[in-house]
């Protein structure tokens, strides 16, 4: 997955230190009941599509970006599912990063999915009923954005 200049720009000031970055997770749905997974060049896995901000990028704005640059299919937004503050995590070339991600549901406006950058290997719908192997977050995120509960899922005090 490249790296935005930004990052690598701040990464020259402050070295391998942990970087508070924001995060957008798409939970991309069409009309046949699937969901738009990407299959991520860095590990293999499955997974929704998502990406970071751009410095003064509104949330919605840079997921509906994102979505396009990764897969090709057009989205809009339907709503805010979750706000979480994500573990610290560290890439292999010893950077440390934590992400407050924004997940949103969004609904499949047209195009036919597909490679669409070199940070996916393939990309796909997949039958909500008959998903890849995704991380606990990630199917956690599925379930809150087929939820009939508008409300967005949040850690509280």
């Amino acid at each position: 997955m490249p790296t935005p200049k930004f990052i690598l720009d701040l990464r020259t000031k402050i070295g391998h230190d942990l970087l508070w970055l924001t995060g957008i997770t798409g939970v991309v749905l069409n009309d046949a009941d699937e969901v738009l997974l990407v299959k991520r060049a860095d590990n293999g896995r499955w997974s929704l599509v998502a990406g970071i901000l751009e410095p003064g990028e509104q949330p919605a704005v840079g997921l509906i970006r994102e979505i396009q640059e990764e897969t090709a299919v057009e989205a809009e937004i339907e709503r805010l599912v979750s706000l979480e503050s994500l573990p610290p995590a560290s890439y292999p070339n010893g950077d440390q990063v934590q992400f407050l991600d924004l997940c949103f549901r969004c609904r499949a406006l047209r195009g036919e999915p597909r490679v669409n950058d070199d940070e996916s290997l393939d990309v796909r719908w997949w039958p909500l009923n008959d998903l890849p192997d995704l991380t606990d977050r990630e199917r956690a995120s599925i379930k809150n954005a087929l939820s009939p509960d508008p409300a967005p899922v949040y850690v509280t005090p």
